[in-house]
């Protein structure tokens, strides 16, 4: 006579047997479902990108489209007050670019500062528009992008209003 196999220790133990579910029924596991292994955790997210080339972008645009019509607004005052503008525009509208001889050295001035200021615009627009397409700081790459477009237009209305008012103030009498 052959003797009774006896499961081994550990393994396990069949259960009693379970009827087969009919046709497309939906199954849910017999002990039910188990809990997964340790604690919930959130997929891996990447870091955040650096904000870095919007900050840059928009640090560029603000010198350009601010400070530089400012810089340049003070030095159109001081050649207003010495250059009257009747003495550099014909009453034909004509200009007359050699009554701005006294005033050499701040035109100059001025002259450098638009350059500078335009360099500087033009690096807010590349860096702007790279920090917009790359989510690098995108709300300042949009505004550096608005302001370097709009920094010539400040920039040339700035010096314009400005060197009237030196204008009003050096040849106040003789309006």
């Amino acid at each position: 006579m052959t003797e009774p196999s006896f499961p081994s220790p550990g393994a396990p133990v069949p259960g009693p047997a379970v009827p087969a579910p009919p046709p497309g029924a939906y199954t849910v596991p017999v002990g039910g479902y188990q809990a997964p292994a340790g604690a919930y955790q959130l997929p891996p997210t990447a870091p955040p990108a650096s904000r870095r080339t919007g900050a840059f972008a928009l640090a560029a645009s603000l010198l350009a489209a601010v400070v530089a019509p400012v810089i340049a607004g003070f030095v159109a005052v001081r050649m207003g007050m010495e250059v009257l503008v009747t003495d550099l525009v014909t009453p034909a509208g004509d200009l007359r670019l050699a009554a701005l001889s006294p005033v050499r050295t701040p035109v100059l001035w001025i002259e450098i500062v638009f350059w500078a200021a335009t360099a500087l615009g033009v690096i807010a627009l590349v860096l702007g528009i790279v920090a917009t397409a790359r989510r690098r700081g995108r709300g300042m790459g949009i505004t550096a992008i608005v302001l370097a477009v709009l920094g010539p237009v400040g920039f040339f209305l700035t010096v314009s209003v400005l060197y009237g008012v030196g204008n009003a103030i050096g040849f106040a009498g003789e309006f």
